[in-house]
């Protein structure tokens, strides 16, 4: 399954510095690790320490981790709604990705140009959400424009008069929030309506990548940063992610060894890369089901929710084709018993229909015909 995130940001926010270490952080192997697939998107692989765990149980040759697209999108100026510097490609891009990752500086350089203006990372997020309201300002006039038509062809039509009726209210509070409440407000019409309507720019899920100083990473100074702050209390801590972009590009391009040993002296416990990765793969609501044996332990990412069936299709599409049932257990399981053998003996493995709903850690091997 193939999702994205969007990197996007003003000038010089330090967004294509964080993407470089995206796309440096390890050279391209048997596992998949970070690989660019052309000059602005990176593949990464999403960390998961139950891979290492499978692999050693199972004796297996190599892991093959679950992945995520990042996308290095057109840097934004004000005006892009209108078509301004690379505003229509900007906007395009965005509409491509699952979920945005908005760059903000946190941090002061006379070295690195910024805007004339104060440092503010709460503006420079405005200014980005406001040229996506803006786009879909336009968009939504143009599916109301749409609507009132075809409600002219559909009045003998009962259930498709009702449906365009619906809608258009939908849109009319859309069309509210985006003029005057703001992203947030039209995140909600979104996820509470059962109503289907265009795909919004603003109603896409988001994260805050708060670009720190280097100074501010050690032992976790940042937490004293009054535009980290402000950026929690405005979002919350599980939407702001803090990092120095420029002191993970310089870990990216260090050996493994080097790396861990300068992450030890900053009192760095985990990569900011890693958390990026992590939070983005969760934001979108994805998990990790494994398929696992002496050649290879196979971490597939799929959206939660995802019959076994449908889950096979990840595999290889005979699979989902000639599904018959799955043997499945959890390797929280495994994990306890040590080996395969053990927890069949202890009734652990569970043979499933083709509408069981994958969880997050399980190990399935499918049984098909085709």
């Amino acid at each position: 399954m193939k999702l994205s995130a969007g990197l996007v940001g003003l000038p010089n926010v330090g967004k294509s510095t964080l993407f470089n270490a995206l796309t440096k952080s390890s050279v391209p192997a048997e596992n998949y690790p970070f690989c660019t697939i052309d000059p602005h998107i990176a593949i990464a692989s999403v960390p998961d320490e139950r891979m290492q765990k499978l692999q050693k149980i199972y004796e297996s040759k190599k892991i093959v981790p679950a992945t995520f697209h990042f996308v290095d999108i057109a840097g934004l100026v004000k005006g892009a709604a209108s078509g301004e510097g690379l505003g229509n490609q900007f906007l395009g891009n965005i509409r491509e990705v699952d979920l945005i990752l908005h760059v903000v500086r946190c941090f002061a350089d006379s070295l690195v140009t910024y805007d004339a203006r104060e440092l503010d990372p709460l503006l420079d997020y405005d200014i980005v959400a406001t040229e996506l309201m803006l786009k879909d300002l336009e968009s939504v006039a143009k599916r109301r424009h749409k609507i009132e038509q075809l409600l002219k062809i559909a009045k003998n039509k009962p259930l498709e008069y009702k449906e365009l009726t619906e809608e258009d209210a939908l849109l009319v509070a859309i069309q509210a929030a985006l003029e005057g409440q703001g992203i947030e407000r039209v995140q909600e019409l979104v996820a509470q309506s059962t109503v289907k309507t265009i795909e919004l720019l603003a109603a896409k899920k988001f994260l805050i990548v708060a670009n720190i100083g280097e100074g501010e990473v050690e032992n976790g100074r940042y937490r004293y940063n009054a535009h980290y702050q402000r950026l929690v209390e405005r979002f919350g801590s599980q939407k702001v992610i803090p990092i120095s972009a420029k002191l993970e590009n310089e870990l990216a391009q260090l050996s493994a060894q080097e790396a861990a040993e300068m992450s030890a002296m900053m009192g760095l416990v985990r990569s900011g890369l890693e958390i990026i990765i992590e939070k983005s793969y969760q934001s979108v609501d994805l998990i990790t089901f494994f398929t696992c044996g002496p050649q290879e332990i196979h971490a597939w990412p799929i959206k939660n929710g995802t019959s076994v069936r449908l889950a096979a299709g990840e595999i290889h599409s005979d699979l989902q084709r000639g599904f018959i049932c799955a043997d499945i257990f959890n390797c929280k399981d495994i994990f306890v018993a040590l080996s395969q053998v053990k927890l069949k003996d202890t009734g652990k493995i569970r043979t499933e229909g083709q509408d069981y709903r994958v969880q997050d850690g399980d190990v399935v091997h499918v049984k098909f015909n085709v």
